[in-house]
């Protein structure tokens, strides 16, 4: 369905960053603590900048902040900051452990919910909680010096929400016009008893100049008691307007006092504000009332149940009365909001189920980040800049790499860099709510900017070279495949200029990761962490070879997309029959090396077990297969294509060229399901499973003491609970089911795909099966749960998978929404102003399904807003 309201109107317009999409919270939730901040010697990130010398120190390639708002060049910054008037630093960014301090790596330990924004972002909301206590920096590291065999340490098994005693601070964003903000934080005393609270929303330049000899330093200068003008020669001029307050300015410079016991290059240095107020320092200040950074400081006392609202109007015209219509702008863009979402999510749906995607999309939208890394400037300094020297130069074959673009994150504090495999997860869900930003992103990391001139797409800051699964042709098809649905006609332009990019990425995979040539593929850990019994990227001694059936399959599932996109392009230019025919070839070459080759004629199908396992291949001419029972064996499941006849029929030169191929090599036909059968709908199934496979992988896969949990399909088997499986190779390698966190230390320890439930394998998972169910129909039946005696078709139990995947985001018996924890004190069961506010964990556990891992993970978690929405449209 097309949306027509205002919202979508809105997104309609061409270049959006320069119009509805100029500004919206592009800041980060950390800065500090990543690849792209650390100048350190041997390239310890973690300690570079840390939480404690983050606001003492200017940044080199972005900003951060609480509920931040920037413009898509991160050049002028806007976010509120907290204080209680009883911790040793304002408020200024949420606090976390790193990967060193926590037991299970790092972890933000605060409170806070994105609960709702529109896509252009003209209306947003946040919700911070802020305890009246000292915040226990100290006691949340002290706690966390604990085994992996426990439980991480959160904020809540503190005693600082003890009988509510917080607040509320709300923070909402609403644009009058394009360069017209505005924002209101509202703070609620949750508590028993009257409480102080300070709000300093803050104005700051990005500091950009001292990088950039082109760039003079910016200027925030007080008009009057109620106004400050902000000057730069990249943006023009800002006007910020706010309620009585005493105004305060600094410069976004580093203490160098402070941080590197050298002079200061400027009197008032970034700190300055945080001094003046904790501290009560006058002096660190500018008294002229101009700076890079301000702040106007409001304080205020609220008895129990009482609420403040502090408003600013950020605007690039001068406004005679500034606060005049701005309860009614609210009003409006909040009303155009819901008409959005309204459309989006219709009636049909249950209203929990789209208050649960509701708050998934407007999660996904708070997780967008503006994103800058030149990786050249990095390692070699800009323009008359010294080298920075590095031990061990990290990305260093990336000199190409520039990002500078607001970017789709994992999760803004945990994983506040873009991850490739996950963005293409990410824009799946974006199609929903703003296909123009869904498409814009995928091409985004094809461009020459980006990708790698020998065609590999970059993985992550922490190393670009990392191999991701191969899911972005996926992702592509599926945008373009949902867009067109949403619109009766399919982008070609979109779909054209991805596939250009995706044949140079194919070529990568081909000529790297098939070193043997034999179409069976390597790739290292692929995104699973610790799912293999050890690092595959690093494989004990005396492995000389390793085919993963994952990466096999994740290869074929890539070729089936190059062939559906072949097809769908060839209608409009018979040049791309030619590429149809390539990579339908190309499919039938993997298929049956799968069930063929193997490391010593050893192939990744086990007749025994009847399952896909990786198999190895050791310098003493011996070779294995790992019996490991995991999610890489339920991956071929998602090489599966269903394509109608008429493009056989209808483009001559694919269909003389097929027709050669399988008359010339009947071998490889006869592995692929119906491959010259046509359904009573006229569908081709292009499947690496045989219905004899599919079938006895399905026992396994709905099997509840193997992969199906209450809550989805788990990453391990249940199976190895009991039966661990041991691999006896220059030492004793092991691997065992684990519901929960990892106690493995492997990738750092966190990360785990041992047991957990995950939603996006999850989401493939259930889109394989629907895409089964097209081609078999409802004759098909399977017993699900295995062993039950109760047959369902394909659809049904991809229905049921789903309902046990939504199951996680509906309440209990308590009352609570089943991903958190099993206390039934909890406050998310007894707080009223808890127990209404979603959360987007990384993973799930595989048998309580609690929430694990990254707690704003909406990037791929929003995923169950797909699966919702796909449930009802498949219906019957």
């Amino acid at each position: 369905m097309v949306q027509k309201g205002v919202e979508a109107q809105r997104l309609a317009v061409p270049d959006n960053y320069r119009n509805w999409k100029k500004w919206g919270p592009y800041l980060a939730e950390r800065q500090w603590g990543t690849v792209r901040e650390d100048y350190s010697e041997y390239g310890h990130a973690w300690e570079f900048i840390d939480h404690e010398k983050a606001r003492s120190n200017a940044y080199r390639w972005g900003e951060e902040g609480i509920a931040g708002f920037c413009d898509s060049r991160e050049i002028l910054c806007l976010a509120p900051v907290f204080w209680n008037g009883k911790d040793p630093i304002l408020k200024e960014r949420l606090y976390g452990l790193t990967n060193n301090q926590g037991n299970h790596g790092e972890d933000v330990k605060e409170l806070y919910f994105h609960q709702v924004s529109s896509p252009t972002h003209s209306y947003s909301k946040y919700l911070y909680k802020y305890p009246h206590k000292r915040f226990p920096y100290e006691s949340l590291v002290e706690q966390n010096r604990r085994s992996r065999e426990e439980p991480e340490f959160e904020l809540l098994d503190t005693d600082c929400f003890k009988d509510n005693a917080y607040f509320d601070c709300f923070v909402e964003y609403a644009k009058a016009d394009v360069d017209d903000i505005l924002m209101k934080v509202t703070v609620v005393n949750r508590g028993k008893k009257a409480a102080t609270a300070h709000v300093l929303p803050h104005l700051w330049f990005r500091n950009f100049w001292k990088h950039n000899k082109r760039f003079t330093r910016p200027r925030i200068t007080a008009v009057d008691a109620h106004c400050v003008e902000s000057r730069s020669t990249r943006n023009g001029r800002y006007f910020l307007y706010h309620q009585k307050g005493e105004q305060l300015f600094c410069e976004n410079e580093t203490n160098n006092e402070k941080i590197y016991k050298v002079p200061n290059e400027t009197e008032y240095v970034k700190d300055g504000i945080n001094e003046r107020v904790v501290n009560r320092k006058r002096k660190s200040v500018n008294p002229q009332k101009t700076g890079s950074k301000f702040a106007v400081w409001h304080k205020f006392r609220l008895g129990p149940g009482k609420a403040k609202t502090i408003k600013v109007r950020l605007s690039k015209r001068k406004v005679a009365e500034p606060w005049k219509d701005f309860d009614a702008v609210f009003e409006q863009r909040i009303g155009e909001c819901e008409e959005f979402y309204g459309e989006t999510l219709t009636k049909e749906l249950p209203a929990a189920h789209r208050e649960i995607a509701k708050k998934a999309f407007s999660g996904l939208l708070w997780t967008k980040q503006f994103y800058y890394y030149d990786v050249f400037k990095w390692l070699f300094g800009g323009p008359g800049e010294l080298k920075p020297y590095r031990a061990n130069a990290r990305n260093f074959s990336w000199q190409h790499l520039t990002n500078r673009h607001v970017i789709s994150m994992p999760d803004k504090w945990e994983y506040p860099w873009y991850a490739a495999w996950d963005l293409a997860f990410h824009m799946v869900s974006f199609v929903e709510i703003d296909p123009y930003f869904a498409k814009e992103q995928l091409l985004l990391v094809l461009r020459e900017s980006y990708m790698h001139p020998n065609g590999q797409i970059p993985a992550y800051e922490w190393n670009f070279s990392d191999v991701n699964p191969p899911v972005h042709s996926w992702a592509v098809w599926s945008v373009y495949e949902k867009d067109k649905a949403r619109t009766g006609k399919g982008d070609r332009n979109f779909l054209e200029k991805a596939f250009q990019k995706l044949l140079v990425n194919f070529t990568w995979w081909v000529n790297q990761k098939d070193t043997h040539g034999t179409n069976l593929f390597e790739g290292g850990f692929l995104g699973l962490d610790n799912i293999g019994v050890f690092d595959r990227n690093h494989m004990p001694p005396g492995i000389t070879r390793m085919q993963q059936a994952d990466a096999t399959s994740w290869m074929a599932m890539f070729t089936l997309n190059m062939l559906r996109m072949s097809l769908e392009l060839a209608e409009g230019d018979d040049a791309y029959e030619e590429a149809a025919a390539k990579f339908f070839r190309h499919f039938l070459n993997i298929a049956w090396a799968m069930h063929h080759i193997g490391a010593k004629d050893i192939s990744l199908w086990d007749d025994e077990d009847n399952f896909y396992y990786d198999v190895v291949e050791m310098s003493s001419g011996t070779s294995q297969r790992l019996k490991v029972r995991s999610l890489v064996g339920i991956i071929p499941m998602f090489a599966v294509e269903v394509i109608h006849k008429n493009p056989f029929q209808e483009l001559r030169e694919f269909k003389v060229r097929a027709a050669k191929i399988v008359l010339t090599r009947p071998d490889l036909a006869s592995l692929i399901s119906r491959i010259e059968e046509a359904n009573e709908d006229g569908n081709y199934l292009f499947s690496i499973m045989r219905g004899f496979r599919l079938e006895h992988l399905l026992k396994r896969l709905l099997d509840e003491d193997e992969f199906l949990s209450d809550y989805g399909i788990r990453s391990l088997s249940k199976y190895h609970k009991e039966n661990p499986y041991v691999f006896e190779h220059h030492g004793h390698h092991r691997i065992e089911y684990e519901p929960g966190e990892s106690k493995s230390n492997m990738f750092g320890g966190n990360s785990n795909w041992r047991g957990p439930i995950w939603m996006p394998l999850n989401y493939m998972i259930v889109q394989s099966l629907r895409k089964y169910y097209q081609y078999y129909g409802p004759t098909y039946v399977y017993e699900f749960p295995t062993g039950s005696g109760n047959k369902l078709n394909l659809n049904q139990i991809a229905d049921e998978i789903t309902k046990r995947l939504v199951r996680l985001f509906e309440r209990d018996g308590a009352g609570k929404f089943r991903y958190h924890s099993d206390d039934p004190q909890s406050v998310f069961t007894k707080d009223a102003h808890f127990k209404n506010e979603h959360l987007f964990y990384e993973f799930f556990d595989g048998d309580t399904g609690k929430g694990l891992g990254a707690s704003h993970q909406t990037g791929w978690t929003a995923l169950i807003a797909n699966l919702i929405m796909e449930m009802e449209q498949n219906k019957g």
